[in-house]
């Protein structure tokens, strides 16, 4: 028997060696996979924060500012809305803004004022649904006009006809 247990003694290094190089491997295989975890969860984070509404807040007659820019297409996260509406525009990969709605809203308005620039806006619900706007009236700015919307966090886009076209812009929201 003692004569045997050289010869399994180098077959069972080389199994230890194989096995520690494979977790190596799949230690590798989960830091990729942590960082795609990681790039989606950034996706809910915005561009220039996070605005809570409850009706009847102050908030409801200001206006926020930020700037357009990127290269992401608006039409990639849909090419039509709930109304069939064209999506369109350019804008970065995460909303410029988290609107979360603390209650119901029997009426809201979110407008675009980049002082004349052609502007578009796209918006997600909390249950996927996708509202886009463009011109409003002959004003080139974007604007949408709800009725009734449910609480939640609403994820908002401001882009551009043009991808990487910085604008300035003040977004006001109104009741």
């Amino acid at each position: 028997m003692n004569k045997r247990h050289p010869r399994l003694l180098p077959i069972i290094q080389t199994r230890k060696i194989q096995v520690r190089n494979s977790w190596l491997q799949g230690g590798w295989l989960l830091s990729i996979i942590t960082i795609f975890v990681s790039t989606s969860v950034l996706a809910d984070t915005a561009n220039f924060g996070t605005i809570s509404l409850s009706p009847g807040s102050d908030i409801l007659r200001s206006s926020i500012s930020g700037y357009t820019g990127g290269s992401y297409s608006l039409s990639a996260i849909a090419n039509r809305d709930t109304n069939n509406k064209a999506c369109f525009g350019f804008a970065d990969p995460n909303p410029d803004y988290i609107v979360v709605l603390e209650k119901d809203f029997s009426n809201l308005k979110l407008l675009v004022n980049s002082g004349g620039n052609d502007t578009t806006m796209l918006i997600k619900a909390p249950d996927n649904t996708i509202y886009c706007g463009d011109d409003t009236g002959k004003n080139k700015d974007a604007s949408i006009d709800f009725k009734k919307l449910k609480a939640g966090n609403y994820k908002v886009w401001v882009g551009t006809f043009n991808s990487n076209v910085k604008q300035n812009y003040t977004l006001t929201v109104q009741q």
